[in-house]
């Protein structure tokens, strides 16, 4: 079994190979980025979908990792 996925191993090269930098204003950045999330979904009708459980954690998870509910990235969708 593979230890990394493709895309694991493509993010550590290019953060080895130093492409990658931290922000300096971090916390601005961030409420900047779930303002703009949020203006994007202020008009809203709400609807009924089924989403598989599968795909559900998937999104959680990739809520956690950018910091913006699972919510705001499907009404993104």
């Amino acid at each position: 079994m593979a230890r990394y996925l493709e895309e694991e191993l493509e993010i550590l090269e290019s953060v080895e190979k130093g492409e990658y930098r931290s922000i300096d204003n971090l916390q601005d950045e961030l409420a900047s980025i779930k303002q703009a999330a949020k203006n994007t979904t202020t008009k809203t009708k709400n609807i009924n979908i089924r989403i598989s459980e599968a795909d559900i954690a998937k999104l959680k998870s990739k809520s956690l990792e950018v910091g913006i509910p699972y919510q705001t990235i499907i009404s993104s969708l």
